[in-house]
Parts: structure tokens; sequence; C-alpha cells
């Protein structure tokens, strides 16, 4: 369930700070999202398929510490991300 090139270039070009940015946290997070959300809908559609559910709860866990990171170290950010990608917040 990788996602494809022109997709990953997409989001990254989004989210980055710089055009050389690829690894930010708010890149790992949208990346993550959208892994996420393809991921879902494919558990929708094969509900059996328990080694997907065990690599989506991965992700989700990724997901929410690299958020958990962000807001503490950097709020104006977060809570920008969290707005743009649809997450809610606690």
């Amino acid at each position: 369930m990788a996602l494809d090139t022109a997709k990953k270039q997409e989001i990254i070009s989004k989210f980055s700070r710089n055009s050389k940015d690829t690894g930010s946290s708010e890149v790992q997070v949208a990346l993550f999202s959208k892994r996420i959300s393809e991921l879902t809908e494919h558990l929708k559609a094969n509900p059996k398929d328990h080694s997907s559910r065990l690599g989506l709860l991965k992700l989700v866990g990724q997901r929410k510490n690299l958020l958990k990171y962000l807001k503490k170290t950097q709020y104006q950010r977060y809570a920008k991300l969290i707005a743009e990608i649809g997450i809610k917040d606690r």
C-alpha cells in the first residue's frame, strides 16, 4: 500500500518548509495521514485483512508520536498542520 511517486512529491511540496525538505515532522505526518486514509479505505473493502490492520495501527502510533513531539516543540506549526490535514486535537 505504498504511495506512488507523484502523490508523494505533491504532498512533500505542499508541506515542506523549503525546496530540499523531505523529512521534517510536518512532511512525515502528512505522508502518514495519506497512507492511513488509503489503508482505511482498503480495510473497509477487505475487513479480514489483519496484516494491513496491524500496519494501520503502527502508522497511527507513529503519527501520534510525531504530532506529540511537534505539539511540544513548535505549537504554531502543529496547529497549522492539523488544520490543513483535518486531524482533531484533543
